[in-house]
């Protein structure tokens, strides 16, 4: 008896994927995001039919989410039941192959849809009253690209670009985000070669609606430059040499703006935790495709999905009591 009885507690547990997975099939809106995509997938009336919209969409999604490549996707499919059931799809029918989910990220690709999926996220935001869109935050992340020379080119990809961090040097390309000073939920994504200051790209974070900007040391002259908006107030944080000096000074004024600053830095930490969703939560730490331009739709559509798994219990709260 004690066996049964270990076997039907060990049938009912759920494991951490599992409760992921439960948790992005409410959030994730997927009716909006398959009528966004449906005009650019094929109808399937010559040769074989085309797998469901809807499920080639569910497997781009997991690729993100546990770091899967096309054919890492393709073989998962056939080991792992929990993907199957996530992408609606018969274990005794007809799976999707490595060239069937390559070919769907390509057409995601080519018709530039990440930013779109980014937007119909964010709209859905705004409509449950997640993002008040009062004040943004700014803030760049290094991603590492490989730095090796063997592969079929001998070289290292031309659209990466080493930059100094500190004492290190790091070979890749920069994410640079704008979000919500509230939630701290993405409104706007920006990828450039590593070798681009954060400033360069400060103020085409903006949304264009906010009352006030916060950044690090280094958007120091953000509102200076010939892109800056004219009447947003930009609250940037001290250079390190300033606030090292400060912090030796005793009087009460240094002591306000010390404070001052302490204020900034605690609302600019809402900035980070974008980037700790698609690092740690996605395990997303270096590039996976050569070029900026395969990269930078990936990383729209992690920030995305990263929105929805921050705002995923205040999204289940409202269906919950809707329903």
């Amino acid at each position: 008896m004690k066996q049964i009885s270990l076997a039907l507690n060990l049938s009912t547990r759920q494991t951490r994927k599992q409760v992921f997975l439960e948790q992005m099939e409410q959030v994730v809106p997927w009716q909006e995001l398959v009528q966004l995509i449906a005009p650019y997938y094929p109808q399937g009336r010559n040769g074989r039919p085309p797998f469901e919209l809807q499920t080639m969409l569910r497997l781009h999604f997991l690729q993100q989410w546990f770091k899967l490549s096309d054919l890492g996707m393709e073989e998962a499919l056939f080991d792992t039941p929990l993907y199957r059931d996530f992408a609606q799809l018969d274990a005794h029918g007809r799976l999707p192959d490595e060239s069937t989910i390559l070919r769907f990220r390509h057409r995601l690709e080519r018709h530039k849809l990440a930013e779109q999926m980014l937007a119909t996220v964010n709209d859905l935001l705004c409509a449950k009253g997640l993002q008040l869109k009062e004040g943004t935050i700014v803030d760049a992340t290094l991603i590492a690209a490989p730095s090796s020379t063997k592969n079929k080119d001998n070289a290292r990809d031309p659209e990466m670009h080493s930059s100094k961090k500190g004492n290190q040097w790091y070979f890749g390309m920069k994410a640079h985000i704008g979000v919500d000073a509230d939630s701290g939920l993405v409104h706007t994504v920006r990828c450039t070669s590593g070798n681009v200051g954060d400033v360069v790209e400060g103020n085409s974070l903006l949304h264009g609606q906010e009352v006030q900007v916060f950044g690090d040391a280094g958007y120091q002259g953000a509102d200076k430059r010939a892109d800056a908006p004219n009447d947003v107030p930009w609250h940037v944080a001290m250079g390190p040499a300033k606030r090292k000096a400060l912090d030796k000074e005793h009087s009460a004024v240094d002591a306000l703006v010390d404070q001052l600053e302490r204020v900034k830095a605690q609302i600019r930490a809402k900035v980070e935790h974008p980037f700790r969703v698609i690092k740690r939560q996605f395990g997303y730490t270096k590039v996976r495709y050569r070029g900026l331009k395969k990269n930078t739709l990936q990383i729209v559509t992690l920030f995305a999905l990263s929105n929805l798994w921050m705002a995923r219990h205040q999204l289940m709260q409202q269906q919950g009591a809707r329903g």
